[in-house]
């Protein structure tokens, strides 16, 4: 089965390939020769995706999913959440992401945090909801260079690494990708029975 991911971000692809393996083939917008990069100007990570999936399908018809993903902060309210990638201003530089929350919680002692991940999927005209969560902290300083965004400041419950320090298989384990993943992957396997 095919499916077009709403996204041109190759991470992303690159995260939601390894969490779904080998069940589906997944078509990024570059493959599918769509060259739009689609707002996401809604107040919640679910209207945001649905504002992409919804996007594409009306442009190709075809099944497809995207994805919008928040980091959520409890001293600071759900900060940066729905903003994340824009939360230093409109150039989406995970650095400089990265510098302003962590000037932000340097007064505060509380630094659980957690990722959510919210798939929209359109399968056959109808839209359906995933939500992948993984808690963790906020760390005082980067660590490792690998993933992206604020993977260098997330420590995983449960993990003794920032996931800028996992490799992409360790990473797998605690993500909040892999989880909204594996629940739209069982749906369309009990859908395609």
């Amino acid at each position: 089965m095919k499916l077009i991911f709403a996204t041109n971000n190759r991470h992303k692809v690159e995260e939601m390939q390894a969490a779904i393996g080998n069940a589906f083939t997944l078509i990024t917008l570059k493959d599918a020769g769509i060259d739009i990069d689609i707002p996401e100007p809604h107040p919640t990570l679910e209207a945001n995706a649905s504002e992409k999936s919804q996007t594409i399908y009306r442009l190709t018809g075809i099944d497809c999913f995207s994805e919008d993903t928040g980091l959520e902060t409890e001293a600071l309210n759900g900060e940066p959440g729905v903003l994340s990638a824009r939360y230093a201003g409109d150039e989406k530089a995970p650095e400089k992401n990265m510098e302003k929350l962590l000037a932000r919680l340097q007064p505060h002692t509380n630094r659980r945090a957690r990722f959510r991940t919210v798939i929209s999927l359109i399968l056959g005209g109808k839209e359906f909801l995933f939500e992948g969560i993984c808690p963790g902290i906020i760390e005082t300083a980067p660590r490792g260079s690998g993933g992206f965004g604020y993977d260098p400041v997330f420590t995983p419950d449960g993990a003794t690494q920032t996931f800028g320090e996992m490799t992409l298989e360790q990473k797998s384990r605690y993500s909040h990708r892999r989880r909204a993943a594996d629940k739209l992957v069982l749906f369309l396997q009990q859908s395609t029975q």
